[in-house]
């Protein structure tokens, strides 16, 4: 009998088979160069590891709607893949035949006996252990760099804007949205109940937050025309931090609760393995009916990873939980996973709380959306 985890949980780690659903709607006259398209990316996929297989269909009701379904072997290797620059130069052809799609990402928990016998046997199994309980809210982030020099200007036009309203739709919220900044990097973490594409396209549009985007745009390091579909597209692609773990303790949060950001600058091909093993630490501390940390969301993308915890008591109080590195052989690791690791490993109190400030972040703004915001 499968059973339920008792606690709030999302991983891209626990080692499942991933199903991967891409909905499409084409522009009318556009399938042949759809299929050309498809050819080159369906090629380039095969190569990669931890591909399995994958499916083009059409519909029987609408010509003008296809799916692509792939199975990989795990999380991991289609999110190294997906999140590569290789990836968004792949997929650059298909966007002047698609009118909308919607990305969609399963770990598969069952499947019906023979399913997996046309599979090699080295790739069966890999189910989902047990289903996760989830809290209906979908968390993402994206981050982009400034130029050196112009943080405070950019923190105070990102601090300053008027929050659109909550509501998307009658399926869709906004319920928090996180700025921090690190140096000249900025993230933004949002959480949306419902779809969060469709909270992405509604913030998109509303004028206040594209009066903060124009503000803005002249101190990006990476250039963007917001009034270019392209580019604009290119900019957001590239700036997309994926959430690949979550963890909430069970015991209601305090109400003492604060939010922290720590970054981590990962060396280079180091940024997966480092995600993991915060996410591994998140876990073991939220079975601690004692953790002060409410909650930890692990972002990352390539080799930046932010760790996103809320926690109660000073950040400083407990320095290797905050850092998700508690014990020598943990902080040890971390320092060989990062760019930045030339100080040694941290043993002592003192040398933690170092370690500690050069990955807190510095919290720009956090906004609630009230229960009575429409």
């Amino acid at each position: 009998m499968t059973t339920l985890s008792e606690r709030t949980s999302q991983s891209a780690f626990d080692g499942s088979r991933l199903r991967v659903v891409l909905l499409l709607d084409l522009h009318d006259g556009a399938q042949n160069q759809f299929l050309e398209a498809y050819e080159h990316l369906r090629n380039q996929v095969a190569s990669i590891p931890g591909h399995i297989s994958d499916q083009l269909c059409q519909s029987i009701e609408n010509p003008s709607q296809w799916l692509i379904t792939s199975e990989w072997e795990s999380a991991p290797p289609f999110l190294a893949w997906v999140n590569s620059e290789e990836h968004v130069a792949t997929v650059q052809p298909l966007h002047n035949c698609v009118r909308d799609t919607r990305s969609l990402r399963f770990s598969i928990l069952r499947e019906t006996e023979g399913m997996a016998g046309g599979a090699p046997e080295q790739l069966r199994g890999g189910l989902q252990a047990s289903p996760r309980l989830g809290d209906g809210v979908v968390r993402h982030a994206l981050t982009f760099t400034v130029k050196p020099g112009s943080e405070k200007e950019v923190a105070k036009i990102l601090a300053g804007y008027t929050s659109p309203a909550a509501q998307v739709d009658e399926n869709t919220r906004l319920r928090r949205t996180s700025l921090f900044m690190h140096g000249n990097r900025v993230v933004r973490a949002i959480e949306v109940q419902g779809d969060l594409l469709a909270a992405l396209r509604y913030v998109a549009r509303q004028p206040e937050v594209r009066k903060v985007e124009e503000e803005i745009n002249p101190y990006l390091e990476q250039d963007r025309d917001l009034d270019d579909q392209d580019s604009a597209r290119m900019f957001f692609t590239r700036a997309a931090l994926p959430a690949v773990h979550h963890v909430a303790a069970d015991a209601p949060a305090p109400a003492d609760v604060q939010r922290h950001a720590l970054f981590y600058q990962a060396k280079e091909g180091c940024g997966m393995t480092l995600a993991r093993m915060l996410a591994k630490q998140a876990e073991a501390a939220a079975d601690d009916p004692t953790t002060p940390i409410a909650s930890s969301t692990i972002f990352q993308r390539d080799d930046v990873v932010v760790r996103l915890i809320d926690m109660s008591g000073a950040l400083d109080a407990r320095p290797d939980l905050a850092l998700g590195i508690s014990g020598a052989r943990k902080a040890a690791t971390l320092t060989r996973l990062l760019a930045t690791g030339d100080d040694g490993v941290p043993t002592t109190d003192e040398e933690f709380s170092r370690f500690l400030a050069r990955s807190d972040m510095r919290l720009i703004t956090d906004r609630h959306a009230s229960s009575e915001e429409s």
